[in-house]
């Protein structure tokens, strides 16, 4: 069988590198790559903002098995649908197709929780992109009767891009906002979705691949400084605490997303159910170091 990745970034490449062992070949998409491959991935340049487009790219998509796209939309819309849309639909070899979505779609709930059932109103126009770009694919998957999985993902963390990094480099903050929460998701256990979609019997739809239990980020902070045997960094209240535009977006959503669906339908256990599990690991690895 034969893999291609759209948007080989941190998540689908750690899947490619590691969790992609089914496929016989597997080819990833960057926008400049500097080498002709990652490992074992074939790298392919595609940027869905340039005029041009590599041939090369139209060919593996004729003889891939499977498709992932991880390639955000921009202004114009989803680049992959937009400059690849009829080819995907017309591949005849094609039989599923895994979207990377956010849970950002949902927006703000008050804390409460919710699952795929819930009504998205998403509060900026990056999530507004991606429920767009989602609403395109399974149009595309049922114009051509391929499956289409949309894993919305929680926040993402795993080797290198955690917090026992930042509190290593400095940045980690503890930022106390009353009843904020989020959910986690390590990129091994997204990896593990993303298999049991493309190589299991689940049917397609929407997934909210997350952890089991949505935490104040402070808490998440605490902790991985205890691992650490480091002082945690200082506790500053939220509304007086200077943050990026992006930083504080964040803040203004607050729900707790449940992931009951992904444990029914996919069928495959968490290596990491909490941030606990997920941060210990990281350091007993080294991370933070």
């Amino acid at each position: 069988m034969k893999l291609l990745i759209f948007g080989l970034g941190y998540t689908a490449g750690y899947y490619g590198l590691h969790h992609a062992k089914a496929f016989a070949e597997v080819a990833g998409t960057k926008r400049a790559p500097k080498a002709e491959t990652l490992g074992r991935v074939e790298l392919l340049p595609f940027d869905g903002a340039a005029e041009n487009v590599d041939i090369r790219v139209a060919a593996a998509i004729a003889e891939a098995d499977a498709l992932l796209v991880s390639a955000g939309p921009d202004d114009a819309g989803d680049p992959v649908l937009r400059r690849f849309g009829g080819e995907i639909a017309a591949a005849k070899k094609l039989k599923k197709i895994v979207y990377l979505s956010t849970i950002g779609v949902y927006g703000d709930h008050d804390g409460e929780w919710i699952d795929e059932t819930a009504t998205p109103k998403p509060s900026n126009l990056r999530s507004r992109q991606r429920l767009a770009a989602e609403a395109g694919w399974f149009a595309l998957g049922r114009a051509s009767g391929k499956e289409v999985y949309v894993l919305r993902l929680s926040g993402i963390y795993g080797p290198g891009r955690n917090v026992l990094v930042k509190l290593r480099e400095g940045t980690a903050k503890r930022l106390i906002k009353p009843g904020q929460v989020f959910n986690r998701i390590h990129v091994e256990d997204i990896s593990r979705a993303i298999n049991a979609c493309l190589l299991g019997p689940a049917p397609g739809g929407i997934y909210n691949v997350t952890d089991d239990e949505p935490a104040p980020p402070q808490e998440v902070v605490t902790f991985a400084a205890e691992l650490l045997g480091v002082e945690p960094p200082p506790e500053k209240p939220f509304e007086e605490t200077p943050l990026t535009p992006m930083q504080r977006s964040f803040y203004g959503e607050n729900k707790r997303v449940s992931n009951r669906r992904m444990k029914a339908l996919l069928d495959f256990d968490l290596a990491f159910p909490t941030f606990r599990e997920g941060i210990d690991a990281l350091a007993a690895s080294g991370e933070g170091n």
